[in-house]
C-alpha cells in the first residue's frame, strides 16, 4: 500500500478517481466514446437544475442498438451473447449475437403493433427466461420504458406498480418453476390488473408447460409465441440521453414503492465502462451474474452491460443449492467456462452451509474462473476467506444499490489489482465524490463511523429522480445532508482510505449510550465455525435502551450444542469487540428471513421481537420462515 490513503496514491487507480472528480467534463466524454451515438453530446453534465442533473445533453443513442446491432455490424454476429442455462427444467440454449437481436426486433414490432412506442412503459413480470431478456431490449428498441417485476410478486404489490407505472402492456409467463413447486402467474396478473382497475390492459403470455392455469382461461389475453411469429421487425429508435430507459421499483418507508428512474444515455456509458474497468470483462468472455432479471444487478449485469460490451452473458434458472446440490454453481461455470461470476454473499452462505468442505466442487474444472463479485448484502469476513480458501480466485467486495445502478465501492481489476481487506468493499468508484458524516453533517476522522453519503452531482447511470416525483427523490435522498445523497448506510474509512460499509443506518444499535454497529458483531459471530450464517439486531431494553441478540444458522454436520455455541460466542463477542457490547444472547435457528435478492430482514425480525406491528415485505423469499420465527423472537 502507498503512503496516505489509496485515492492520494500514483497508481492507475487513483489517478483515474481524482481526475473523474477534478474534470468530470473530460472523463466522462471520454468513457463516452465506448458507446455508439445518433447525435454525439455537446456536453458531459447539465447542471441546470441542480439537484437534478442529466447528463450527457445535446445526445441521442438507442441502448438496444449498442448492445445488439453494432456487435453484428462489426462482424461479431456469430459470436454467443446469451447462454440459457435452466436447472429446473434441464434446458440449455445458446443464442447468438445475430440470433438475439433477430428475436429483439422482431418482438419490438409486435410491441409497435399493439400500440406500444417512445415513452410508453411496458411491465415485464417473469421468470428467468430467455423471453423476459428479449421484452426488455425491445423496449429499449422502441424507446419505450421497461418496468420489470419480480415473477411472483403477490398481487397487490404488483397492481401498486402497474398503478403507478401506467403501462400500456404487461409482458408475463405461465409461471415460475422453484426446486419443489411452481408458481403460477397469470392468476396473480388478473388479480393485480382487478386491484389496479385496469381490467382491459393487454397481456402477452409465454405459455410454459406443467402449469394449471392456461392461456385460454384468460379471454383477450395472446400468445407471446404467436405474437412473435407474426410480426415484422422493428427499427431502432433514437431517443434523448437523459430519455428513461426502465423503472424499477424499490420498497419506499411510506410503503409507497419508488420508481428508481434510470436514463438510456448515463447508463449506457457507466455500465460500458465499469465491464472493462471493474470487472475486467471484453468481448467473447463470459459473465455470469446470478441473480434474477428482477431485480438492478440483474438489469444492469444479466442484461445491459455484458452486452453492452460484447461478452456473453449467462441467464441461470436454478438455485445455488437444491438444483440439484450445492455444486449447481461450479457446474454452470465449468459447462460455461465462466470467467467471471456475480453473486451475493446470501447464496455463498447457503452453499457453504450445505457443503462447507466444498467437497462438491472437485467434481467440477472451473479453472476458467477469474474472479468472484458480491454485492446485495455485506460480505461477511468468514464467508469471503472461505470462498476465497476454496475457489482460488481473488473474492471482490463491492457495493451499491437499486438507486445507484452500478458499484459505489469496488475494486476496478481492469485497472488495478488493489488489495483486498475482508469485510470492505474496497474503495469509491470513479464518479462518486464519498464523504462519512457526523449527525450534524460534519465529516469525522478516519476510522470513526458514520453515515456515508455521497457528493453532488451522482455520476452517470444512477437514478435521475423518481417516476414522476421528483420531489419525493429529493425528500427521500437529498435533504438529510444538503449537496449529498443519503445512502442510508452507516460505515467507516480506514488509514488506507479503504471504506467499511456495516449496515443501514437503522442498524446501529445504542447499547447504554454506546452505538455499535450490528455488521460489526456479525462479523464476529461468523467467525465460528459452526456458523454459517447470522444476524444480529438490537431490542428494547428497559435499562440500557437497547441489548444486542444474535440468531445463528449452523453449517451442516456441526456438531455442537446451543448451550456451549452461546457461551462461546458470547465470548468471541467480549474479546474482539468489548464488553461495551453488553452481548449475552445467541439463539440457533433453522432460516434467517430474506428478500429474493438475499438481504436478512432485519427490521421486520427487531419489530416483531419488540412487539410492535410489523408487516412482512412482499419481496421476503419463503414466508415460512418468519412464521417459525415468531416465537424464538417474542421469546427472547
Amino acid at each position: 500500500m502507498t503512503q496516505g490513503t489509496v485515492t492520494q496514491g500514483t497508481g492507475p487507480y487513483a489517478e483515474v478517481y481524482r481526475r473523474s472528480l477534478a474534470d468530470r467534463e473530460a472523463f466522462w466524454l471520454d468513457a463516452a466514446k465506448a458507446v455508439d451515438w445518433v447525435e454525439e453530446p455537446t456536453a458531459a453534465l447539465d447542471g441546470s437544475e441542480p439537484p437534478l442533473y442529466r447528463w450527457f445533453p445535446g445526445g441521442t443513442l438507442n441502448t438496444a442498438y449498442n448492445a445488439l446491432d453494432r456487435h453484428v455490424a462489426g462482424g461479431r454476429g456469430d459470436a454467443a451473447a446469451l447462454v440459457y442455462d435452466s436447472a429446473v427444467t434441464g434446458t440449455r440454449a445458446t443464442l447468438t449475437y445475430a440470433q438475439l437481436t433477430d428475436l429483439v426486433a422482431r418482438f419490438a414490432g409486435a410491441l409497435a403493433a399493439r400500440g406500444v412506442g417512445t415513452g410508453d412503459r411496458v411491465v415485464i413480470y417473469m421468470p428467468m427466461v430467455p423471453e423476459a431478456v428479449v421484452a426488455m431490449l425491445a423496449c429499449a428498441r422502441l424507446g419505450a420504458v421497461h418496468s420489470v417485476v419480480f415473477g411472483g410478486f403477490a398481487p397487490r404489490e404488483l397492481a401498486a406498480r402497474i398503478r403507478d407505472a401506467r403501462p400500456r402492456l404487461i409482458v408475463t409467463a405461465s409461471g415460475g418453476i422453484e426446486p419443489n413447486r411452481r408458481v403460477e402467474y397469470l392468476p396473480a396478473v388478473a388479480e393485480a390488473l382487478g386491484i389496479a382497475e385496469l381490467p382491459e390492459l393487454p397481456v402477452l403470455v409465454k405459455v410454459r408447460p406443467g402449469f394449471a392455469h392456461q392461456l385460454e382461461d384468460y379471454p383477450g389475453w395472446e400468445d407471446y409465441d404467436a405474437a412473435l411469429r407474426s410480426a415484422a421487425p422493428a427499427a431502432c429508435v433514437p431517443v434523448a440521453a437523459s430519455h428513461p430507459l426502465y423503472v424499477l421499483y424499490t420498497s419506499g418507508t411510506t410503503g409507497t414503492p419508488k420508481g428508481v428512474q434510470r436514463d438510456n444515455g448515463g447508463h449506457a456509458v457507466a455500465l460500458a465502462w465499469t465491464l472493462k474497468n471493474l470487472y475486467g470483462v471484453g468481448p467473447g468472455e463470459v459473465m455470469w451474474t446470478a441473480s434474477d432479471v428482477g431485480w438492478v444487478v440483474g438489469h444492469s449485469y444479466i442484461v445491459y452491460g455484458p452486452l453492452l460490451a460484447g461478452a456473453t452473458t449467462v441467464l441461470y434458472e436454478g438455485k445455488p443449492v437444491g438444483t440439484p446440490d450445492a455444486g449447481a454453481f461450479w457446474r454452470v461455470v465449468a459447462d460455461h467456462r465462466v470467467k467471471v461470476l456475480f453473486t451475493a454473499p446470501t447464496a455463498l452462505r447457503a452453499i457453504r452451509r450445505a457443503d462447507p468442505e466444498a467437497e462438491l466442487l472437485a467434481g467440477y474444472d472451473i479453472s476458467s474462473l477469474e474472479r468472484l463479485y458480491a454485492a446485495g448484502e455485506r460480505l461477511d469476513p468468514e464467508t469471503y476467506r472461505w470462498a476465497g480458501e476454496k475457489l482460488e480466485v481473488p473474492v471482490i467486495d463491492h457495493w451499491w444499490q437499486t438507486e445507484t445502478g452500478w458499484a459505489i465501492c469496488g475494486s476496478p481489476r481492469g485497472l488495478e489489482d488493489l488489495p483486498l481487506k475482508a469485510g470492505s468493499p474496497s474503495v469509491p468508484m470513479p464518479g462518486y465524490d464519498l464523504d462519512i458524516l457526523d449527525g450534524a453533517g460534519e465529516p469525522v476522522a478516519s476510522g470513526e463511523e458514520g453515515n456515508i453519503v455521497l457528493r453532488l452531482p451522482l455520476p452517470p447511470g444512477t437514478l435521475t429522480t423518481l417516476w414522476h416525483n421528483d420531489e419525493r427523490y429529493i425528500s427521500s435522498y437529498l435533504s438529510a445532508f444538503p449537496g449529498c445523497y443519503a445512502t442510508g448506510d452507516s460505515g467507516y474509512r480506514d488509514a488506507d482510505g479503504y471504506v467499511f460499509v456495516m449496515g443501514r443506518t437503522d442498524d446501529i444499535i445504542n447499547v447504554a449510550g454506546h452505538r455499535l454497529s450490528t455488521g460489526a458483531i456479525e462479523a464476529v459471530l461468523a467467525g465460528h465455525p459452526a456458523v454459517a450464517e447470522c444476524a444480529v439486531i438490537g431490542l428494547k431494553d428497559t435499562l440500557k435502551g437497547q441489548r444486542a441478540v444474535g440468531y445463528v444458522v449452523l453449517k451442516a454436520g456441526a456438531e455442537v450444542s446451543e448451550e456451549a455455541l452461546a457461551s462461546e460466542l458470547v465470548a468471541l463477542v467480549r474479546s474482539q469487540i468489548g464488553a461495551v457490547a453488553d452481548f449475552k444472547q445467541a439463539l440457533v435457528v433453522d432460516a434467517l428471513p430474506k428478500t429474493r435478492s438475499g438481504k436478512i430482514l432485519r427490521k421486520t425480525m427487531r419489530q416483531i421481537a419488540d412487539g410492535e406491528a410489523y408487516t412482512v415485505p412482499s419481496t421476503i423469499e419463503d414466508p415460512e420462515v418468519i412464521e417459525r420465527l415468531v416465537p424464538v423472537l417474542r421469546g427472547a
